[in-house]
C-alpha cells in the first residue's frame, strides 16, 4: 500500500526543516515570514476559483496545504503543537458547531444558531468584546464588514438603509473639506467604513462586489487599449473625452457578449 499523500507531505517538511540535511531557505523561515506566503496562496485559491479552473485549483489547494503544514512544523519544533493538533482542533470545532449532525440534538440548524455556537466558543477563550477575534491581518474591507455585522448583533446598527446613506453623504462632506493629509486620510477611512455598511444592508458582500468591479473595470480597460492600438492610437496621448469614448465602446462591446 502506496504511503498516504498527508503522511508523505509531512515527511518532506520535516526534511526540508532539518537543520543539518535541510534547505537553507526553509530552515531560516519563521512564522512571521512565512505568513504573507500563507495569505498570498488563499488569494491564489479564490483566484483559481473565479476563474473556474479545476486543475489550477487543484495545485492552489496543495500550495495552501503546504503553509499550513510549513506552520505546523515549525510550531512542532518550538514545542507548541503538531499537524495532528491542529488536525485535531478543526475536528472538534466541527464537531461542537453542528450539534444537529454529530450530537443528539437532530433536526436543522436553526438561523442564528452558528453565530451563537461562535460567540460562545469566543466567551471560553476568554473574550471580553463583541469585536474581540475579528483578525488585524484581514483585509480591511473585509474586517471592515467583520466588525459591523459584530456590533450589529448586541443591537448597534441604523434600523434602516437611509441611516448609513445620510451617514455617507455626511462624511463625503467632511472629506471635501479636509485640509490636512491627515485630515483626509481619516476621513477617507470614514467614507470607505460607511459605503461598506450600506453595501452590507443591502445583503452583499463588499469584498466580492469590489473584486467583481475590479475585474470588470480591468477587462473594459483592457479592450479600450485594444480598440485604441486598431485604431493607431496612443491610449496615453488621447483627451479624456477620446478616452471616454473607447470606454463606452468597450462598454457597448460587453453589453453585445
Amino acid at each position: 500500500m502506496s504511503e498516504p499523500q498527508i503522511d508523505r507531505l509531512l515527511t518532506i517538511m520535516a526534511r526540508l526543516r532539518d537543520p543539518v540535511d535541510g534547505c537553507e531557505w526553509d530552515v531560516a523561515q519563521n512564522f512571521k515570514t512565512i505568513a504573507p506566503y500563507t495569505i498570498e496562496e488563499a488569494y491564489e485559491v479564490a483566484d483559481a476559483i473565479d476563474r473556474s479552473d479545476m486543475v489550477d485549483l487543484r495545485g492552489e489547494l496543495g500550495d495552501l496545504l503546504l503553509q499550513v503544514v510549513f506552520h505546523a512544523r515549525m510550531a512542532q519544533e518550538a514545542g507548541h503543537f503538531a499537524f495532528d493538533d491542529v488536525a485535531k482542533s478543526i475536528c472538534d470545532k466541527m464537531e461542537a458547531r453542528h450539534p444537529h449532525i454529530f450530537g443528539d440534538e437532530g433536526g436543522v440548524m436553526e438561523e442564528g444558531r452558528w453565530e451563537t455556537l461562535k460567540a460562545a466558543e469566543r466567551e471560553n477563550a476568554g473574550a471580553s468584546s463583541a469585536m474581540d477575534g475579528v483578525a488585524n491581518a484581514l483585509p480591511a474591507l473585509l474586517r471592515s464588514s467583520k466588525l459591523q455585522k459584530r456590533a450589529a448583533r448586541i443591537g448597534f446598527e441604523w434600523p434602516d438603509v437611509q441611516g448609513p446613506l445620510d451617514k455617507f453623504a455626511e462624511e463625503v462632506a467632511e472629506l471635501e473639506g479636509a485640509q490636512t493629509d491627515a485630515e483626509r486620510l481619516m476621513e477617507a477611512g470614514d467614507v470607505l467604513f460607511v459605503a461598506v455598511n450600506i453595501v452590507r444592508r443591502f445583503g452583499v458582500d463588499p469584498e466580492e462586489a469590489l473584486r467583481i468591479s475590479n475585474s470588470k473595470f480591468e477587462t473594459r480597460f483592457r479592450t479600450m487599449e485594444e480598440l485604441a492600438a486598431k485604431d493607431g492610437e496612443d491610449m496615453a496621448e488621447l483627451s479624456l473625452d477620446a478616452q471616454e469614448e473607447y470606454w463606452q465602446r468597450a462598454k457597448r462591446m460587453e453589453d453585445k457578449a
